[in-house]
């Protein structure tokens, strides 16, 4: 990828370790004024965060979509940002049954599906589709 124009727009570059980026690779980006960050030894969760994100991007999005260059790559990647970063945590703000005080959970409300409608959003053509309740 050709960083070009964009190259003013980044300050660091973090990487592990690895043996595969030479000083030759360093040097490319220390010369238009990028610093190098390397993740400390033997730290494999350094960099975690951004791994899993890289994880779920790869296994969600880009392993089953055939992308036809840079460009269509750019407008993949950002349309499924905007739905990675739309969707609740998984932690959630608030349990979806109550708890009791003796500690065992209650059975959720049912649902009477006959009266309830669904509404099905299509990501990405398709390759993604998001459910929710409709008003």
């Amino acid at each position: 990828m050709d960083l070009g124009h964009r190259v003013d727009q980044y300050k660091f570059l973090i990487r592990d370790r690895d043996a595969k980026f030479t000083a030759s690779f360093d040097a490319v980006f220390t010369a238009e004024g990028i610093r190098i960050v390397r993740s400390p030894p033997r730290a494999p969760r350094a960099n975690a965060y951004a791994g899993r994100w890289v994880r779920t991007a790869r296994r969600e999005c880009l392993d089953r979509t055939l992308l036809h260059g840079e460009r269509h790559l750019l407008a993949t990647l950002s349309e499924y940002v905007a739905h990675y970063n739309d969707q609740p945590s998984a932690s959630g703000t608030k349990p979806a049954t109550a708890q009791h005080r003796s500690g065992k959970t209650a059975p959720a409300a049912l649902l009477d599906l006959a009266a309830t409608r669904v509404q099905r959003r299509t990501i990405l053509g398709g390759l993604i589709n998001e459910y929710s309740q409709a008003a």
